[in-house]
């Protein structure tokens, strides 16, 4: 059955890839951190503003406030989002750079296990898996997790059942197979291959 769902999504999303637009490394810390509970087209578009108005870590960590809450507005959590994206910037500002270093980076605010995996994934091809809604939705009607697993719990089994070289890539396809195709509402179920092993009516 992995082998099987491994293949399709093969077929079905070849070239997988991250849908956060960034240039440098911190920016996708920031615009991951900044993803929670939004879509990554909203946050593509404050990015844009926010990150060509701050060039720079040390501009962004300097920046005011109330200017960054009125960028970034429209993806919601605006006040906490704002803090800490000047508070990670100021953290980062030092180092210059975005380090391979898993602990260093589940203290920055804002910045939990999922955040993590994103950035270690995208950056440095650490084997892993980010577990949102998308994956999380996926991997239980395709059986490869209970709906009672917590996100921990399916990461675990995911990073276990699917070869550990293949856990980056995997990552981006159960994402985008999520989010276009095997979606939460009205999923494409009729065009589906693997629909003859999906526990969708099971978990409804």
């Amino acid at each position: 059955m992995i082998e099987r769902i491994q293949n399709y999504l093969d077929e079905l999303i070849p070239n997988p890839k991250c849908e956060l637009n960034y240039n440098k490394d911190y920016e996708l810390l920031i615009a991951t951190m900044l993803s929670a509970q939004t879509t990554d087209k909203r946050v593509n578009e404050v990015t844009k503003v926010l990150f060509e108005k701050y060039k720079t870590l040390e501009e962004l960590s300097d920046a005011n406030i109330e200017d960054v809450i009125k960028i970034i507005r429209p993806i919601g959590t605006f006040n906490k989002k704002a803090m800490n994206t000047i508070e990670i910037s100021k953290q980062l500002k030092d180092l210059s750079y975005v380090p391979n270093d898993r602990e260093f980076l589940e203290s920055l605010p804002g910045v939990g296990r999922k955040t993590t995996n994103v950035v270690l994934s995208n950056i440095y091809n650490v084997p892993c898996i980010a577990v949102d809604t998308h994956v999380s939705r996926v991997s239980i009607r395709l059986g490869l997790a209970t709906k009672n697993d917590s996100v921990r719990k399916i990461e675990e089994k995911l990073s276990k059942k699917f070869p550990k070289e293949n856990l980056c890539r995997l990552h981006h396809q159960l994402v985008l197979f999520g989010r276009y195709y095997c979606k939460a509402q009205n999923p494409k179920c009729e065009t589906c291959k693997i629909s003859d092993i999906c526990k969708r009516k099971k978990t409804k």
